[in-house]
């Protein structure tokens, strides 16, 4: 089996989840942790599970997330599982008021990730996952690198 776990990362967040899930999968099979500019289009054949982390940038995944996922053609995950992330400021830290509604509203990266690897016909193993950072640029919140490896760890038991 291979496994890719892609992502992008402004401040190093994202990137610790991203090679904190790798090293579970790892474990379970030849997987490879690359950011989302470094990927070529060939390393997605053959592949068998697709795991894709962003940052939420304006409650949407990141640029190079979405030229990553809109550069893969229709179809060109079939037979391949799965699971997206994403790294964001929690509501409850979310200040001011208004931009607590607005998260709500239209969400997080995750989710967006997520439905398009199922368009482009990834089989989608386990629901969108936040991981949450404590400012803009982190640092990621007490608990977070543990909570990435029981996601990862739900991951492979769906393998």
């Amino acid at each position: 089996m291979k496994a890719l776990v892609i992502y992008e990362s402004f401040y190093g967040n994202t990137e610790k989840i991203a090679q904190a899930i790798g090293d579970v999968i790892g474990k379970a099979t030849e997987v490879k942790v690359l950011k989302v500019d470094e990927v070529k289009p060939e390393q997605l054949k053959g592949l068998n599970l697709l795991v894709v982390g962003s940052p939420t940038r304006a409650f949407s995944p990141s640029p190079g997330t979405k030229g990553f996922l809109k550069r893969i053609p229709t179809d060109g995950l079939r037979g391949v599982r799965a699971a997206a992330f994403d790294t964001r400021i929690s509501e409850d830290d979310a200040k001011p008021r208004a931009l607590r509604f607005l998260m709500k509203t239209f969400g997080y990266a995750a989710e967006p990730v997520s439905k398009k690897l199922g368009k482009k016909g990834a089989e989608i193993i386990l629901a969108p996952e936040g991981f949450c950072v404590n400012d803009t640029k982190g640092p990621l919140k007490e608990g977070e690198l543990e909570r990435a490896t029981a996601w990862a760890k739900q991951i492979v038991e769906k393998l």
